[in-house]
């Protein structure tokens, strides 16, 4: 028997952790009524915190600007593959 995992949308948590932010409800009240486990809103509410502090510490910042050096390291290998490519193809055309 293959049992599957159930998928959760991005929406979803944000908006489970953001009622566990809160604090209307607790974590028991909150699994009981959304049919989860009270450790999955933790686990929701302690990254949705993290990720607000990331947001405002400019660590995404950091990764984007890393990304883009990172892509263009990439192109300047890709275009240094491409002429090394086209040089040898010339010598085996002979």
């Amino acid at each position: 028997m293959k049992t599957t995992r159930k998928r959760y949308t991005g929406e979803f948590k944000a908006k489970v952790a953001l009622e566990a932010i809160r604090g209307d409800l607790t974590l028991a009240e909150l699994a009981t009524k959304h049919g989860i486990h009270p450790t999955m809103i933790a686990t929701w509410k302690r990254q949705a915190i993290e990720g607000m502090a990331a947001t405002f510490s400019g660590a995404s910042e950091a990764a984007r600007v890393a990304g883009d050096t990172e892509i263009e390291k990439l192109h300047a290998k890709i275009g240094q593959l491409v002429v090394e490519r086209d040089f040898l193809s010339k010598g085996f055309a002979r």
